[in-house]
């Protein structure tokens, strides 16, 4: 099977391309594919409407000093300021706080058993996937990595050399690859297809250039796919 191609033509080309995909595209954080993208749109939306409410309050208090010149003069400054500064964000953001660490708490990737484990090495300018389970043996990928359409996979990410971060946004949040530190994101594609990522932190001249292709399997085939793929190199 012949996978897309995906290439960047520069790294300004990169930052617009990235910026424009945030909404749309193989890198949309909107259109999603999985259960944990879904909660960080669906967060967004939400913030994105506290936002808005925010707004219309400050700019219907700007509407009423510009109607009725005056009408607020006999208000004492401190309540103005209690009122605007306090009462009026707080009556807003905490709802919407208590939202953001409930919907956080849901991305954590708590123990679930049956769920897929794969490790994710990030080094200059690539990733390797190695899939301790397989069939036959564990076996490898470079910069594609292979999951079964509809189960959770625990990916389990580290770096050999600098920081680096993966990230898928139509499957889940971004998460850091630290040398010598190991960290845990859960993923599930919610049906099969080809998802696209990037390396989102910063890792030398070879940043742009440091991608990786999700492709997910119907459940039926995965096992199989995984017996063709070659073994790890040690």
């Amino acid at each position: 099977m012949r996978l897309p191609a995906f290439r960047f033509t520069g790294p300004a080309v990169a930052a617009v391309g990235l910026t424009l995909a945030g909404c749309t595209g193989p890198l949309s954080t909107l259109d999603t594919a999985g259960p944990a993208a879904a909660s960080i749109a669906t967060l967004w939306w939400v913030m994105l409407a506290g936002a808005m409410a925010l707004f219309a309050l400050v700019v219907a208090l700007l509407l009423a000093a510009f109607v009725k010149p005056g009408s607020g003069a006999g208000t004492r400054p401190l309540l103005w300021l209690a009122g605007g500064g306090l009462v009026l964000p707080a009556f807003v953001l905490t709802p919407l706080l208590f939202y953001a660490l409930w919907s956080g708490e849901r991305l954590l990737a708590h123990p679930l058993s049956g769920a897929i484990r794969i490790e994710a090495e990030a080094r200059q300018w690539q990733w390797t996937f190695t899939y301790p389970d397989a069939a036959g043996g564990p076996r490898s990928t470079v910069n594609v990595l292979h999951v079964p359409a509809g189960s959770p996979v625990d990916l389990r990410i580290t770096s050999a050399d600098v920081i680096h971060s993966f990230w898928v946004p139509r499957l889940a949040g971004k998460i850091d690859a630290i040398p010598g530190h190991t960290n845990m994101l859960r993923v599930v594609a919610e049906r099969p297809g080809f998802y696209r990522g990037v390396c989102a932190e910063f890792c030398g001249t070879g940043h742009t250039g440091m991608e990786v292709l999700v492709e997910a399997h119907p459940p039926d085939e995965y096992a199989a796919r995984l017996v063709r793929l070659a073994e790890p190199v040690h």
